[in-house]
Order: C-alpha cells, then structure tokens, then sequence
C-alpha cells in the first residue's frame, strides 16, 4: 500500500509540474520581465485554458489525498 501512494505521489508530482508549466502567465511578474508579457491573438482559447484549470485541479487533488495517505502510513507505522 505504502509503496502504491509513493509511485501515485512520483507520477502526479511530476504531472502537476508539467501541467502547472503550460499555464499561460496572467501577471506582471517574472513573465512580463523577460518577454512573456507580449499578448498574441494565437495565444490559445478559453476552453483549452478551462480543461487545462479543470485538470490541474484533478491532479492537484490526487496530490494531496496521495501526500496525506503517505503522512498517515507513516505516522501509524505501517
């Protein structure tokens, strides 16, 4: 079981990262900085950035409940 929830753990880590990169930048920050500031009319739409929310919030939540199953087995010593 402990095993199962750390290989859960690897895999959706590595998908909220690649997923959380894709994101088109909103703010002014370190984006805006080195030229991602430049909005482009080709830069993607709405849908595909409310499917790309929808499923980083998916993958954040396995996430959590795999970060959170692991922190219990632990904690019980299992």
């Amino acid at each position: 079981m402990e095993l199962a929830l750390q290989i859960v753990l690897i895999i959706s880590s590595v998908l909220l990262v690649l997923l959380i990169l894709l994101h088109r930048g909103r703010g002014g920050g370190l984006s805006s900085l080195f030229g991602g500031g430049v909005q482009s009319s080709l830069s993607g739409s709405s849908v595909v950035e409310k499917n790309l929310d929808r499923l980083t919030l998916f993958v954040g939540s396995i996430w959590v409940i795999a970060i959170i199953g692991t922190g219990l087995l632990v904690r019980v010593g299992v």
